[in-house]
């Protein structure tokens, strides 16, 4: 099986997206991140277009009984060809934890720091032409060579 290396954010997003509706009371929304291990969900109306997002820091920074009451509203989104560099200077630049990805201005994934983290964890470099390769296993063989080495490349920091 060859690996390849997702260029765009529809490449890495995560689907389906675990969300809320605007009137969940925010104990019912703690016990959710808690749940599913996540620190960030997105809010959305029953179109599954995101009227904003509530992350762990809004549960203890903010007061309110809903999700609509202590929501972010101002939410940075990309589309599923957004460029992973464009993704990860987002993250960085505007120092958010998640970026929903929509198409038609519906949701359709999210990426998180973690989805980043984890691509740049997972680089495979073939011994013999250098050529990199993504994925939790290197390939059984080079996409460009056709070589069986790969060593786990560790990224520099930076963009």
């Amino acid at each position: 099986m060859e690996t390849r290396i997702p260029t765009t954010a529809g490449g890495i997003m995560s689907h389906p997206v675990v969300t809320v509706t605007p009137g969940l009371e925010v104990a019912a929304v703690a016990a959710l991140l808690h749940e599913h291990r996540i620190a960030g969900v997105p809010v959305v109306d029953p179109e599954g277009h995101v009227l904003g997002l509530v992350s762990e820091y809004d549960l203890l920074a903010k007061t309110g009984t809903t999700a609509a009451e202590i929501m972010t509203t101002a939410v940075i989104s990309v589309s599923p060809d957004t460029a992973i560099a464009d993704v990860r200077h987002l993250l960085v630049s505007q120092r958010i934890g998640r970026l929903p990805v929509l198409t038609s201005g519906r949701l359709a994934g999210i990426i998180s720091r973690g989805d980043l983290v984890a691509l740049l964890a997972t680089e495979w470099v073939c011994g013999v032409c250098g050529e990199p390769a993504r994925g939790e296993n290197p390939p059984a063989t080079c996409p460009k060579c056709g070589g069986a080495s790969f060593t786990l490349q560790e990224q520099p920091p930076g963009p």
